[in-house]
């Protein structure tokens, strides 16, 4: 009887979302309840089905390591066939697929062009790179993603606010939210903020105020480890300060969020939803202290509810989702998914609706068509994870041990085999090491924002991926992570773990201190 009734859920689905489009006043009451098993097609993938035996082999590759004596087999390369053999310096991050063909090479380097294109305010001589704004937090994908990597906080009152921002919205009814929404498991009511929207823009055309300025107040915490050291944290409090369009909602919610890495995107699109969603256990069934969430998200992409993979909570699908937002809320440029050439603006802030946008006839009307899109698209999926470094070294060994028993896997899940995929090659049935789930975790109070998104609660966080952290302080320069880059060093970035997290944690903080010292080493050759 349960799988005749889940042999109908998609059915059901289908018959809904027809039945939304003709008449959705109708529907506002009685709505088909959409949860994780009614998101486990992959629809933005052409996948060729596994074979029995290659499930077989898939289940047996990719279970956890119990013989930490030496290297794993096929470790060296985390990124399978894709992976980067280039040096690990400051390009580390930059580099295509190593798989990719060279015509797709060239759509790569076409790609990285418009990731790094500098806009400017239309109207400009410069047709093609005229559109931005008139609200927006960078002029341009590289100036966030500095080098394909990770952004950090401002060091101080001068420093630069480039690679991050605020999200931003307030608390919503039920019945406030799109009926396709209310049709979620789960899903949590918000809105953006009446007159800033969901996203806090720091930088305007000429003639416009900015919406605010990202200020940041500092508290140290110290914490006892074993061995008589003492680690020191610092504790945020982020503030949109000088805000230019009036006061913020009274029950307006921040959530500070700084630019990740990009490596390795179209490999985490390209592992299946099905295998995500059965690492999820939501009412922590076997007991461990871990109850990973699967996100679900509305994709504007193909009008469907689906996993979010992408963002610090994971609320966007795909790859291209998350570029076509990227470029609407932090360049204001117009997609075929974001069309309005003012980018974020909302109607209360007439004059920034009113200025002039770079939309051109040959783009239909857009500042980045269908076919810019989709090259920036291809570049971010075929950025490459850098090879393992000092993988038999004896103290990486030992940490990697430390990382396993301490339970680390449960959430940064060492290894997945991505589909077998008809028009991807570079990301097609590839052995990858990402170390993560893509799920949602609670991560306690101290790292709570306190601002849901979409089935987030304001303490989740999606496991971030671990692959390539190591190479941060190479290709950025600094060693700041975390979703707003307060911890300083990857011990901080543990002894900030709580939630789920907290056992693995307090483990880490009672361990001997060579322990200790061999789980940073571990992370480190990551």
């Amino acid at each position: 009887m349960a799988s005749r009734l889940r042999s109908r859920r998609p059915l059901r689905i289908l018959r809904w979302l027809a039945a939304l489009l003709l008449a959705p006043a109708a529907l506002a009451g009685d709505l088909p309840r959409i949860g994780p098993g009614d998101v486990a097609a992959d629809p933005h993938l052409a996948v060729l089905p596994r074979t029995p035996e290659e499930a077989a082999r898939i289940a047996a590759i990719t279970r956890p390591a119990t013989d930490f004596s030496a290297p794993e087999r096929f470790e060296a390369r985390p990124a399978g066939a894709a992976t980067a053999q280039k040096r690990a310096d400051g390009n580390a991050f930059s580099h295509p697929s190593a798989n990719i063909s060279f015509a797709r090479e060239l759509d790569f380097k076409v790609g990285n062009g418009l990731f790094r294109k500098l806009w400017v305010s239309a109207p400009a001589s410069t047709e093609a790179s005229d559109g931005l704004g008139p609200l927006y937090n960078a002029r341009s994908c590289q100036r966030c993603h500095l080098k394909d990597g990770r952004g950090h906080p401002p060091a101080g009152p001068e420093d630069s606010a480039v690679s991050m921002f605020l999200r931003v919205s307030v608390p919503a009814e039920p019945g406030d939210l799109a009926p396709e929404l209310r049709a979620i498991e789960g899903y949590l009511a918000t809105r953006p903020e009446p007159v800033y929207g969901s996203q806090l823009q720091d930088h305007a055309l000429l003639g416009l105020p900015a919406e605010y300025r990202l200020a940041v107040d500092w508290e140290e915490i110290a914490v006892p480890l074993s061995g008589g050291e003492t680690a020191t944290l610092r504790k945020p409090a982020w503030r949109a300060a000088d805000p230019g369009y009036g006061p913020l909602h009274p029950e307006a919610m921040l959530s500070p969020r700084v630019a990740p890495q990009m490596i390795g995107l179209g490999l985490l699109e390209a592992i299946p939803a099905a295998d995500i969603l059965a690492l999820a256990d939501p009412d922590d069934a076997d007991g461990d202290g871990i109850s990973g969430r699967a996100q679900i998200v509305w994709s504007a992409e193909f009008a469907r509810p689906m996993l979010g993979r992408f963002g610090l909570k994971a609320g966007a699908p795909t790859v291209r989702e998350q570029s076509a937002a990227a470029f609407s809320g932090d360049i204001g440029l117009s997609t075929p998914l974001h069309p309005a050439g003012w980018g974020e603006c909302t109607p209360a802030q007439a004059a920034c609706r009113a200025a002039p946008d770079g939309g051109a006839a040959i783009r239909g009307g857009l500042e980045v068509d269908a076919e810019m899109l989709a090259l920036v698209t291809f570049y971010s999926r075929n950025l490459a994870v850098p090879a393992r470094r000092d993988m038999g070294d004896p103290a990486v060994l030992r940490g990697k041990r430390v990382f396993h028993e301490t339970g680390c896997i449960a959430c940064h899940r060492p290894k997945f085999v991505t589909h077998r995929l008809a028009d991807r090659p570079e990301q097609s049935f590839q052995l990858i090491w990402p170390y993560t789930d893509l799920l949602l975790h609670d991560m306690g109070e101290g790292l709570a924002d306190h601002r849901p998104e979409a089935r987030a609660t304001g303490r989740e966080w999606r496991t971030a991926p671990l692959w390539g952290i190591g190479l941060t302080g190479v290709v950025n320069g600094h060693t700041q992570f975390l979703h707003d880059g307060r911890a300083r060093s990857l011990l901080e970035a543990v002894l900030w773990h709580g939630g789920e997290a907290q056992a693995a944690r307090d483990a880490v903080v009672a361990m001997p201190k060579p322990d200790r010292d061999a789980l940073i080493r571990f992370l480190e050759s990551l």
